[in-house]
């Protein structure tokens, strides 16, 4: 139940950052995708499951307040959850080569299915002019952003996961 409302909190702040002072650091017009970077982050340090929580939750927080429709950026985050958390074994977590590159890649799959899905069938053909001036900019600017967030999320993460550790030492029967 703690980590569900940590998680919430880092949801609510990151929307209102992302929103408000995240647009006073746009690089040509671009912002980094900090909720993309947060759900990877999370996927990486604890699975799928809570991966695709954490993209359900920041997702219905972005059709909420910027979407035209309900679901539409839950499905992604979701989807970006689910992705990033089969990444979660076998890995080495004070690595961070692995949480830049799945930003980057997760930031132009994203984007691009963002695009597919919305401008595209407003008749905004022009794919190449997208990709060059919004969605490769986003990818480098979240993958940059993602070394904060991440670092972030893992010592939020170690100490719960401490806490959780000294509770079940608490109220263990030996």
């Amino acid at each position: 139940m703690k980590r569900a409302v940590i998680i919430f909190i880092i949801l609510l702040f990151n929307l209102i950052f992302q929103s408000t002072v995240l647009q006073y650091f746009r690089i040509n017009s671009v912002i980094p995708n900090t909720a993309l970077a947060v759900i990877i982050s999370i996927a990486l340090l604890r699975g799928r499951l809570e991966g695709c929580l954490t993209g359900f939750g920041a997702g219905i927080l972005q059709d909420i307040f910027f979407g035209n429709s309900l679901g539409y950026y839950a499905l992604f985050g979701v989807l970006s959850g689910y992705i990033a958390g089969r990444f979660n074994h076998n890995y080495y977590r004070e690595n961070y080569a692995l949480p830049v590159f799945l930003c980057f890649t997760g930031t132009l799959i994203y984007e691009s299915a963002v695009f597919f899905t919305g401008a595209f069938f407003d008749g905004y053909l022009n794919y190449f002019y997208f990709l060059v001036n919004i969605i490769l900019p986003e990818a480098v600017y979240t993958a940059v952003v993602a070394i904060v967030i991440y670092r972030l999320l893992f010592s939020i993460n170690d100490r719960i996961e401490k806490s959780e550790k000294y509770k079940r030492k608490l109220f263990s029967i030996k």
